[in-house]
């Protein structure tokens, strides 16, 4: 409970509630509320209602708390001080509202699943039944109130080329004089992750000065491999999720960077390599918000399918077995596993690998994607609802509105990973394994099984089924439900409300022959 000294009992206050925007750069709540005469109360809260939610792990509550701690500091060296509160919302508001008087509440808008957008709707109505203005300002790219996506593209990009806000040079704050929610004291166990990043704001900036000045460039070339994504991606996103640094602030970085190379005297080599992958990582800054669009115009993405119908004619099946194998990376199929494991050691793994672990789980082995889907979104640390449901919904191909993505995880392998050296730093027991069967385990002779210290079906397990055969078979499943009359109809309706007005060239229909595969996955 926040408690006041007697001499402050009923006195005006403002109210900063911090979200998921850990940070005191590009943001406009603290900015615009440190203009007020009132004196603030900086709040986040750990609230136990979402700790309730399917798609919420202790890593990420460990993880944000960390960042929260790091704001806390970050606030101190301007006048103040962050409540770190257990509490659902409605109940802190109250107590702090009968302990105090609030004059205003000022935050971000969140885009979340259905279960923030409802705990939003009740915070509107709290306020309006008690007087005080709930002043949330825009998030990222993300913009209220949208139909449709046909002026999305203007409106995000007019946004985003405005300066990042400075932090307030001051602000009058209540000090904060609870007790600090723990893991312990909230009784939550987060798996301990292997090459954790370092939380909090300025550990965000530090990680995108040396994406831009050093690891990033070759980025475009480098970002596929999941062994190379690790040191040449950004390495950015557990802190967008938690809102350390704004997209905009990123791309206001990357653009000053830009313009730096072309006066820069490096070789042009090294500088069309830079410009590239700053182009290319300024794609993915637009996509980032593209994404969350989604969510912020259907808030049930994480519970209903885009396509409703089109879902329902899949008759995808939940086997535990199945599941299991795939959830925990014991799958016999070794560059999938080297994935999973890397992803579950360490709450990360790069884009193109996300969606083949989806794919696989979708086509290969026929999982209904909301099981999955909550699985992953507990294993990433950088879990951002908007990002990951618009992802599993095109991944499981239940968007019906983009090409279905089957992934081949044995040309996967060939493509990123020749030698298996990825594979054997993930999978112990295949580490003696000779190159030429590193991802075909199975078709090793009893003798060299012996010899390498792998025998398959005991220090490493046969193939769940034959994998080509039932991604194809997958495929073919998904493609006669997208067949379907109404099906198409939906389609339409839900290309209409998310889907990209960007003009693209015309894809050609993705078909499942591995000589085509290929080409593309």
């Amino acid at each position: 409970m926040i408690r006041p000294p007697a001499f402050l009992h009923l006195m005006p206050i403002n109210v900063v509630w911090f979200k998921r925007d850990l940070r005191i750069r590009d943001h406009a709540p603290l900015f615009e509320a440190a203009k007020e005469k009132d004196p603030l109360i900086l709040l986040y809260l750990v609230e136990p209602e979402r700790l309730a939610q399917p798609d919420t792990d202790p890593t990420h509550i460990e993880w944000e708390l960390d960042c929260a701690t790091e704001l806390d500091k970050s606030l101190e060296t301007i006048g103040g001080s962050l409540h770190i509160v257990y509490s659902n919302v409605i109940d802190c508001l109250s107590k702090i509202n009968d302990e105090y008087r609030i004059n205003k509440i000022f935050s971000h808008q969140e885009t979340g699943t259905s279960w923030s957008y409802e705990r939003d709707r009740r915070v509107k109505e709290w306020c309006n039944e008690e007087g005080v203005p709930w002043k949330e300002f825009p998030s990222n790219g993300v913009i209220r109130g949208l139909m449709n996506r046909d002026h999305w593209k203007g409106l995000r990009d007019k946004r985003m080329l405005k300066s990042p806000i400075p932090p307030p040079d001051s602000i009058e704050s209540i000090p904060a004089l609870e007790v600090k929610p723990t893991i312990d004291s909230m009784g939550l166990t987060p798996r301990k992750l292997t090459q954790r990043p370092i939380p909090g704001e300025n550990a965000a900036l530090e990680t995108l000065d040396s994406f831009l000045n050093s690891r990033g460039e070759s980025y475009r070339w480098r970002m596929s491999s999941p062994a190379e994504a690790s040191h040449h991606c950004s390495r950015l996103s557990p802190y967008f999720s938690t809102g350390c640094l704004s997209i905009r602030s990123a791309l206001w970085k990357t653009n000053q960077r830009k313009a730096a190379l072309g006066e820069s005297n490096i070789g042009k080599k090294s500088k069309s390599s830079w410009v590239k992958s700053l182009s290319s990582f300024q794609s993915r800054l637009a996509w980032h918000c593209h994404f969350i669009q989604k969510l912020e115009q259907e808030p049930t993405l994480d519970s209903i399918a885009m396509n409703v119908d089109l879902d329902s004619r899949m008759h995808r099946e939940f086997d535990e077995n199945i599941f299991h194998a795939w959830a925990t990376g014991n799958t016999g199929w070794p560059f999938f596993d080297a994935c999973m494991r890397q992803l579950i050691s360490t709450g990360w793994i790069n884009f193109r690998m996300r969606a083949m672990i989806m794919s696989v789980s979708s086509y290969t082995l026929w999982l209904p994607w909301r099981d999955s889907g909550l699985h992953l979104a507990r294993l990433f640390l950088d879990y951002e609802p908007g990002i990951h449901w618009s992802q599993v919904g095109m991944q499981s191909g239940t968007t019906g509105i983009n090409s279905i993505r089957a992934y081949s995880i044995h040309k996967q392998g060939l493509d990123h990973d020749p030698n298996g050296d990825f594979i054997k730093s993930w999978v112990p027991s295949l580490k003696n394994v000779p190159t030429e069967f590193i991802h075909q385990p199975w078709k090793m002779p009893l003798v060299t099984q012996n010899e390498s210290g792998c025998v398959i079906g005991r220090d490493y397990p046969s193939p769940m089924l034959d994998e080509s055969k039932s991604r194809r078979e997958g495929v073919a499943r998904a493609y006669s439900a997208r067949r379907n009359e109404k099906s198409r109809e939906t389609s339409k309706k839900v290309y209409e409300k998310h889907g990209s007005r960007k003009n693209r060239r015309r894809r050609k229909p993705i078909r499942t022959d591995d000589t085509l595969q290929t080409k593309l996955f």
